[in-house]
């Protein structure tokens, strides 16, 4: 006689599984947070961002350049007997004859006028400018054909406001300023062409470190020195 089979109650028969834990729900006692907080906290930084980079840095900084380097601070500004006569950082548009003349501009020297696009350097229209340039500077300045001229005298600067010249672009104009700075002053061609010369030195400014750049000849403050070795009323 077999024994009887386990029944299938018997089989499952065991303790039951715990049943969901019930937690008691917390409700959040916090006030909500309204749209205006938001406005008033965004107000409150840009009003303080406003002054800290807009009027406290730029009052600091002006301040610490006053300091070490006023005549930067201030715009580079040259005078003439007492006048303002412009910015040592700004050409000036020069054709009289007893001038050095500076670097040519598209904008004629406006600060306030940029190159929209510059002549790049495979554009027909550069070498257009080159060749008018050149013509029109070796006629004016009586130059011979063999006399090469520096870039810098025929290419415009990218800002179009550049004062500096390579010192070959001002030596080269030492005849001509000479022979008008000598009818002026009667003194001889010889002598004039040793003071603009000693000018031309003055005025030259060094690479930094002696070596980042090139040197430049500054021709704004050059022409000022100029005509006040001249006597010359502006």
């Amino acid at each position: 006689m077999s024994a009887p089979e386990p029944s299938i109650t018997a089989m499952t028969a065991g303790p039951s599984p715990p049943g969901p834990r019930r937690e008691r729900a917390v409700l959040d006692t916090r006030p909500p947070i309204r749209p205006r907080t938001h406005l008033r906290a965004t107000v409150v930084l840009v009003v303080v961002g406003i002054l800290v980079l807009g009027v406290l840095y730029p009052i600091v900084v002006t301040g610490i350049a006053e300091v070490l380097n006023p005549s930067g601070a201030n715009g580079s500004l040259v005078r003439q007997n007492g006048t303002l006569v412009g910015s040592s950082l700004v050409g000036q548009s020069v054709n009289l004859t007893y001038l050095f003349w500076g670097r040519v501009s598209l904008t004629d020297y406006n600060t306030t006028q940029g190159v929209a696009q510059p002549y790049g350097p495979t554009d027909p229209a550069l070498a257009a400018w080159l060749n008018e340039t050149e013509q029109y500077l070796r006629t004016d300045w009586n130059l011979t054909l063999n006399q090469s001229l520096p870039l810098d005298l025929l290419a415009p600067s990218y800002s179009g406001t550049d004062p500096y010249l390579v010192p070959a672009g001002v030596l080269i104009q030492v005849p001509r300023v000479g022979h008008a700075i000598a009818n002026i002053t009667r003194v001889s061609f010889d002598r004039t062409v040793g003071v603009l010369t000693r000018l031309i030195h003055q005025n030259t400014q060094m690479p930094l470190f002696g070596t980042v750049g090139e040197q430049v000849v500054n021709v704004v403050t050059l022409d000022l020195a100029l005509i006040n070795y001249a006597g010359i009323r502006v």
